[in-house]
């Protein structure tokens, strides 16, 4: 049943996404960090199938979540070789879509990126100009450092998304 179905007037679910890549060694072949679909060089890229962006892959699961879908792994198996250095701003364009196809619209999605290194506040603006272009609605972005706790092993991310439908009466 897609959401259109579901009942008279808006329909409303939240869901939870959470990506974490750890980082990659220096002769990471090429590959640099990407955030937010930014890119941010001379920084320790992370490994992953994709780009390995956490905060889209974020993103794109708690959007996925929201609307009943699944998650970035069922809709881009890193079995696939299509996926290989895939652009995740282009694979969350792709979910935004199949929302859409369910009649499910971004009403807004906010992501936490806990990371030492690099500072999110400089980039901010240009990560959520990219995210939100690509979903279809506001995603704002938070950074968070661990004070010390750790994190030199990689990146992680956390969003939660609120998705709308609204049925014609």
């Amino acid at each position: 049943m897609s959401a259109a179905d579901s009942g008279a007037g808006l329909v409303m679910r939240v869901g939870h996404g959470y990506d974490a890549h750890p980082f990659a060694d220096a002769d990471a072949s090429g590959r640099i960090l990407v955030l937010g679909g930014v890119r941010f060089p001379g920084e320790r890229p992370l490994v992953g199938h994709s780009d390995a962006d956490v905060v889209a892959h974020a993103v794109i699961d708690a959007m996925l979540s929201a609307a009943g879908l699944g998650d970035i792994g069922t809709q881009f198996p890193d079995s696939d070789e299509r996926w290989r250095g895939a652009d995740s701003i282009e694979m969350l364009r792709q979910v935004s879509a199949l929302l859409a196809e369910g009649g499910w619209m971004l009403a807004n999605a906010d992501c936490t990126v806990i990371c030492d290194r690099p500072m999110i506040a400089p980039h901010r603006d240009q990560m959520q100009e990219r995210l939100s272009g690509a979903a279809g609605g506001p995603v704002t972005v938070c950074g968070k450092r661990t004070e010390g706790l750790g994190n030199a092993d990689g990146i992680v991310a956390h969003a939660v998304a609120l998705v709308v439908v609204g049925r014609q009466q």
